[in-house]
């Protein structure tokens, strides 16, 4: 017979679960992202009648939603200082499938299958442009664990993968009829080019994850926020082409600025944003970080 919890022991067990739930929770937002780009996988695949629009504005609204999930999950363990290692690699893997496998493959159906009856050689552009997107998001993805707490929090080294598979997913909302033309292809592989490009470059661009306290700063977020929303009513599936071509426009301005001279919006800091070299990487590990990065 199992013996009688007094009321400090049952308040004791009901913490340690809170706090076990407290850390599950960020894994399972995670784990709804992983299933959102599985499921896109799916549809895609599934997408056998190529003149269904459909199926690719479903998979292509789903790796939406995974981004939405995917900002979700680190946002919650922060908030609940759930933070953890096991998360932060979690995190990475789930990436590689729903904003690497995902829109590669999706890419590939919606962009590349139909032409390739017509003109063998823009499928095979079409299959490396995917390629290179997939490779260039698991490299992106490889570097951001290396150098995380190297770089400054304030900016991404390089295209975040989950913003680069959105401005692929953008693209199809907008137009969502499958690529029948071979010059239409040519240009969607050379999005898709340029696209893991900017990931695996070392350009700058606004995190927008260190956020501010201060009154006026969550005044003018409050705001922005409403009217990104009302834009998103007015505009549907036209604001996310919109939305992430313009966060791509200014933050290349803003580099360019940087190289030019401008410094009314401070730049990265230099020192967090270059690996050391593999022998002072050793020193670093051996030593410490405090007084190399003060």
């Amino acid at each position: 017979m199992r013996r009688q919890l007094n009321p400090e022991e049952r308040r004791r067990r009901r913490k340690r679960a809170v706090q076990r739930s407290k850390f599950a929770l960020p894994s399972a937002i995670t784990l709804i992202s992983v299933l959102c780009g599985f499921s896109s996988v799916v549809i895609s695949i599934n997408a056998t009648n190529m003149s269904d629009k459909s199926s690719f504005l479903w998979a292509a609204s789903l790796i939406i939603l995974a981004a939405m999930f995917d900002g979700l999950d680190g946002r919650v363990a922060r908030a609940t200082k759930t933070t953890s290692e096991f998360g932060v690699q979690l995190d990475s893997l789930a990436d590689v499938l729903s904003f690497g496998m995902a829109p590669a493959i999706l890419a590939y159906r919606y962009g590349f299958l139909a032409v390739g009856h017509e003109d063998p050689h823009a499928r095979a552009v079409g299959w490396a442009a995917s390629f290179f997107f997939l490779a260039c998001g698991a490299l992106r993805l490889a570097r951001f664990n290396v150098q995380n707490e190297r770089t400054d929090p304030r900016y991404f080294v390089g295209m975040p993968i989950p913003i680069g598979a959105v401005c692929v997913a953008s693209v199809i909302l907008q137009w969502p009829t499958p690529i029948e033309s071979a010059t239409m292809a040519y240009l969607f592989s050379g999005e898709l080019f340029v696209v893991g490009f900017f990931m695996l470059s070392t350009l700058s661009f606004p995190s927008f994850k260190k956020g501010s306290h201060h009154p006026k700063v969550i005044t003018w977020i409050t705001v922005s926020f409403l009217v990104l929303l009302c834009l998103l009513v007015i505009l549907k599936t036209t604001f996310f082409i919109l939305f992430f071509a313009t966060y791509i426009l200014l933050s290349l301005l803003l580099n360019l600025g940087w190289h030019l001279g401008w410094k009314r919006v401070q730049p990265p800091t230099a020192s967090r944003t270059k690996m050391a070299p593999l022998h002072e990487q050793e020193e670093i590990d051996e030593f410490g970080t405090d007084d190399i990065y003060s």
